[in-house]
């Protein structure tokens, strides 16, 4: 991986050695994959400052979206102040004409009476102008950021979990979240950028009308600036997008020294100084980063003010030659100086905030990028009509490889799921379980082969219909950090739940008496880092989870749909052997409610009660039948074997001699 880093370039840099022993190299992205048009840093100043309408449309169309009155409003009042700009140049023109003509003084303050207060009346003009402008950018603000968080969220949670496991599409993401961010001051920028705009427009006006020489000065004095501004603001953001994952890895780190899930081991096992001795090297890092950005932005900002001075100077230089000459009377001459500095005061405005508009249109455009990539890796709406309780789910020759992975996760599994029983998948870490029931609940869709409920294909079935028909009950369930009534809630979300619900489900999960002893009961948060809140232990998450499964499978969807396929992934391991050997009759219980359960879990006495049992060996489907029909099979066979070896944990007799040679148990397994 390379460090990209156009405009004052670093060599490749293998990374520090944070870097290196934490993350297994450099955290910086590599170009090559974002094909951004500006992510080489090789386009030009003009080709840039093209752009730039661009950059005003794009926040003109969020801005659209987000609040029409208060775009219209803006405008209207940034046209009016740059035509009140004029104005007061043009009146004060003439009253310093009034003033400088020859007569008395009576005679000339008659004469510039009129200007003067034209001039006093467009700048009481403009004060109104103003504040209407403020007035339409603080509601625009925080409404755009708001529009444009809530559709970066709503695109990446609606995205398949094959894309967010994608790197690639994770760097989209990272920089697409910095344009969430962005679009708010894009809207502040924009404005300012419109309001200098429309003065510089105003005042090259009056000075070409004053004098055609005057305007491409005052071109001059622009050029060089704005050259500076384009130059630092691609600079920098060639810069945040590179280490964007450096700034992620060292956010997590700092994650880790500050949250109460590694509080634990970083005090006992006194690894807090080495996370934040990491931590400083990577900051370190980034600061340097930065100071490298700092040095060449002010040795850019050097050479561009040097320009925009040599300018400046022969702008008066040439000033002085037309009223030395005869050609420009000194009281054009004294508005030209006004216009002048006026424009240099707006083109400093003006670079200031283009130098920002540009870094964060640049981000907000990555953000309109992933709007359409998003639209590419999305769930996708609609399809076949999906069986509401099928008879049979057909797994035929379906395989899956992992992005960045050779070898596949399943290849060419094929399997039978009857209506009503209980399926269990076994084998070793890494044998495809999980994988094969991601693809069950429709997360992942398979690479080769196809799923079957009945007749229906569920890769052209409608996704949301498979959802609606799935639940889940996870190794790694989602302990969500709010109070316990919301861990059930999350169940069936879209849907009003009742007391009597949440009481049942409670007392099938043996809940009811966690719940009871709860400071707030079911208000109260199950999470320390709030005001309030308090912990669960591990066991007590469990049937937190396990009431929130009942919950889903017992309660209807919107469309009136029960969930017929419950997928329970290592359901006990928090439970002491009372609560483990309950909850496994429970989740046994469910195949009353007409459910299909699917079951993986390591211990294989449960699964001995299975109506069916796969084996999994490096995402082949090797054995398949009942429990006794597995356990006749001949020594040597992996259901066989790992069973007899979980079952000579519980001998508690001598085991004599030949028993132990053909790990048969001396005694039966009771659990």
């Amino acid at each position: 991986m390379t460090t990209a880093t156009p405009d004052d370039t670093e060599p490749d840099n293998p990374g520090s050695e944070s870097e290196q022993l934490l993350f297994g190299g450099p955290m910086r992205y590599d170009y090559g994959w974002a094909k951004h048009e500006l992510a080489s840093g090789e386009m030009t100043f003009w080709a840039i400052a093209r752009q730039l309408p661009g950059m005003l449309r794009l926040a003109g169309r969020m801005s659209w979206r987000a609040d029409r009155t208060a775009l219209i409003t803006l405008l209207i009042a940034e046209v009016l102040r740059g035509l009140a700009a004029a104005v007061g140049l043009l009146a004060t023109n003439r009253a310093l004409r009034a003033l400088l003509s020859a007569g008395t003084v009576r005679h000339a303050l008659h004469t510039a009476l009129p200007a003067v207060i034209a001039a006093g009346t467009v700048a009481g003009l403009s004060a109104v102008l103003l504040a209407a402008s403020s007035w339409a950018t603080g509601r625009l603000e925080p409404a755009v950021f708001e529009r444009a968080t809530a559709d970066f969220l709503r695109i990446v949670s609606r995205t398949e979990l094959e894309a967010i496991e994608d790197p690639e599409f994770l760097s989209a993401v990272d920089s697409a979240r910095f344009g969430a961010t962005s679009v708010q001051r894009l809207v502040g920028q924009a404005t300012t950028v419109l309001t200098s705009s429309f003065s510089l427009v105003s005042v090259a006006s009056v000075l070409s009308v004053l004098h055609p020489a005057l305007l491409p000065m005052l071109l001059l004095i622009c050029a060089p600036r704005g050259w500076g501004a384009v130059r630092t603001a691609r600079r920098r953001y060639a810069s945040r997008r590179a280490w964007l994952q450096h700034s992620r890895a060292g956010a997590l780190l700092a994650d880790m020294l500050v949250h109460p899930w590694s509080a634990a081991e970083l005090r006992v096992h006194a690894s807090g100084p080495f996370v934040l001795r990491h931590y400083e090297a990577m900051a370190h890092e980034a600061a340097r980063e930065q100071g490298r950005l700092a040095g060449a932005k002010a040795r850019t900002d050097i050479l561009a003010a040097a320009l925009a001075g040599l300018a400046l100077v022969g702008a008066y230089g040439l000033l002085g030659f037309l009223v030395a000459g005869g050609s420009m009377p000194l009281a054009v001459a004294g508005t030209a100086v006004l216009a002048i500095r006026s424009g240099s005061g707006s083109i400093g405005t003006l670079v200031s905030q283009v130098n920002s508009l540009y870094e964060d249109a640049l981000f907000v455009r990555d953000l309109d990028t992933l709007h359409q990539e998003g639209a590419k890796r999305a769930i996708p709406t609609g399809g076949t009509e999906l069986p509401q309780r099928p008879m049979m789910i057909r797994v035929e020759d379906v395989s899956f490889t992992y992005t960045g992975r050779d070898t596949p996760a399943l290849d060419k599994v094929s399997l039978e799921i009857p209506r009503g029983k209980v399926i269990a998948l076994v084998g070793d870490n890494g044998s495809g379980k999980s994988t094969l029931v991601n693809l069950l609940s429709g997360v992942y869709q398979p690479h080769e082969g196809r799923i079957l409920w009945d007749d229906v294909d569920t890769a052209t079935a409608d996704r949301d219909q498979l959802f609606a028909s799935i639940a889940l009950f996870a190794q790694n369930f989602q302990r969500w950090q709010f109070t316990a009534l919301a861990n059930l809630l999350l169940g069936r979300p879209e849907q009003a739940v009742e007391q009597e619900q949440l009481d049942a489900s409670a007392a099938y999960a043996d809940l009811t008496e966690v719940i009871r002893d709860l400071r707030n009961g079911w208000r109260t948060l199950v999470y320390k880092g709030f005001e309030g809140g308090v912990n669960l232990s591990g066991g007590q998450w469990q049937k937190v989870a396990l009431a929130r499964t009942h919950l889903r499978v017992t309660t209807e969807g919107p469309d009136g749909r029960l969930p017929h396929l419950v997928i329970v992934d290592e359901p006990t391991s928090a439970l002491d052997a009372r609560a483990e050997v309950a909850a496994f009759e429970r989740i046994r219980e469910l195949t009353a409610l007409g459910v299909t359960v699917v079951l993986i879990t390591h211990r294989l006495a449960a699964t001995a009660k299975a109506d069916h049992i796969y084996v999994l060996d490096h995402g082949r489907l090797i054995e398949q039948g009942t429990h006794e029909e597995l356990m006749a099979q001949q020594p040597g066979t992996q259901y066989r074997e790992a069973y007899l070896l979980q079952a000579r944990q519980y001998e508690t007799v001598s085991v004599p001699r030949q028993a132990r040679d053909s790990h048969e148990p001396a005694t039966p397994l009771v659990l």
